[in-house]
């Protein structure tokens, strides 16, 4: 009947009602969570770059060298917010977070907060992922720290061509040198929060010099320009060139560790060596390929090159010395010989000269004979 069929219609409809209820119920329940969980994670994104920065202020406030810390003071008028990283991006990937560090993927950029995200980069990246990171930016990490796994970057990450460094405590030129190590480089930021190099007025003519292999584009956003280096070749061919004539070969080999700097090494002993070419000649006939000797030369050692260096210096040190010391003993034996058969030896020479002055009149013709064989 007409009744029977709306009752079943309205039965219908209320359960078509209350399922479409329940699901709206339950994406609104998601999304609740979901919003909930980003929120979470946004605060504690919040948390451990704040207490990334305090930890770094603290480190500076303790160093033990006062000058270092004078040289970190910020610049005046400029505050953390002016660096935007205070919002990742909506779909930045976090790979490690705590309360004191942080290291995110956001697109193409890893972004690492304070020293303990530098163990994000020794995670088991994919060679699809890892060949995507183009930017890696560093907060609140000694550069001392980072110096020395440029060259891990350089083989875990081999398309990226922008570094950015923020609260690094760069602070003198030769720091810059490290940066040869990566494989590419067309784009350099160097914020002046936390990096005192940057008041310095030819830091960024000494980067291009230096950096001169790795053909930079930007340098803090502003384009590299003909005349800039023009002007970076002008300012420090002279030191590269003083670097190369002054510095003796032990040192060279101390300092060019790399076995490719070694070989341009070679090349140019043996260039001098055998054929006496001057180091120009040779970087003009192709034997010195990428940086070139004489910038080579401007290094900056990490912790571990210092230390290695250190180590030679000492063994050297010890190798002397114990040449000295061998020596010495070998002289005093000498003299304990000496005395003890001078006696022996003076009582011989008395005879000698006694019996051989006996007979005056031979021993004055025996005179005068030496004395002719000698004119």
């Amino acid at each position: 009947s007409r009744s029977q069929v709306q009752l079943i219609t309205k039965k219908i409809s209320g359960e078509e009602e209350r399922r479409t209820t329940s699901a709206l119920a339950r994406k609104e329940e998601e999304k609740k969570r979901e919003s909930h969980k980003q929120a979470i994670q946004k605060e504690k994104r919040k948390l451990a770059i704040k207490n990334a920065a305090q930890l770094w202020d603290s480190h500076l406030q303790k160093s033990d060298s006062a000058s270092r810390v004078c040289l970190v003071i910020p610049v005046q008028n400029e505050s953390k917010e002016e660096i935007n990283f205070e919002d990742g991006g909506t779909g930045a990937q976090c790979l490690s977070v705590s309360d004191s560090h942080l290291a995110e993927l956001d697109g193409n950029t890893l972004r690492l907060f304070g020293t303990g995200a530098l163990d994000a980069l020794e995670r088991g990246w994919g060679l699809h992922t890892a060949s995507v990171v183009s930017t890696i930016s560093f907060y609140y990490i000694d550069y001392e720290l980072i110096a020395a796994i440029l060259s891990r970057i350089r083989i875990k990450f081999p398309n990226v061509v922008h570094l950015v460094f923020s609260d690094s405590n760069i602070y003198q030129l030769h720091q810059l040198a490290a940066l040869a190590h990566v494989r590419r480089l067309d784009h350099l930021t160097i914020h002046p929060q936390g990096n005192p190099v940057v008041r310095l007025t030819l830091w960024k003519s000494y980067v291009l010099f230096r950096l001169s292999h790795l053909k930079l584009q930007r340098i803090n956003d502003q384009e590299v320009t003909l005349n800039d280096l023009v002007m970076a070749e002008k300012l420090f061919g002279t030191l590269a060139n003083i670097a190369e004539t002054e510095t003796s070969h032990h040192r060279l080999l101390l300092l060019l560790g790399e076995s490719s700097r070694k070989r341009q090494l070679q090349f140019f002993l043996e260039g001098r060596g055998r054929t006496g070419l001057s180091p120009e000649s040779i970087r003009e006939n192709g034997k010195l390929p990428g940086e070139g000797l004489g910038r080579a030369l401007l290094t900056y050692p990490s912790r571990d090159a210092a230390k290695n260096e250190e180590n030679a210096h000492a063994q050297l040190s010890h190798h002397y010395v114990k040449m000295l010391l061998q020596e010495a003993v070998a002289v005093n034996q000498k003299m304990d010989t000496l005395h003890k058969q001078w006696p022996l030896l003076f009582m011989e020479l008395v005879r000698d000269s006694v019996m051989e002055m006996r007979d005056k009149s031979a021993f004055r013709r025996v005179c005068l004979q030496r004395i002719a064989e000698t004119k």
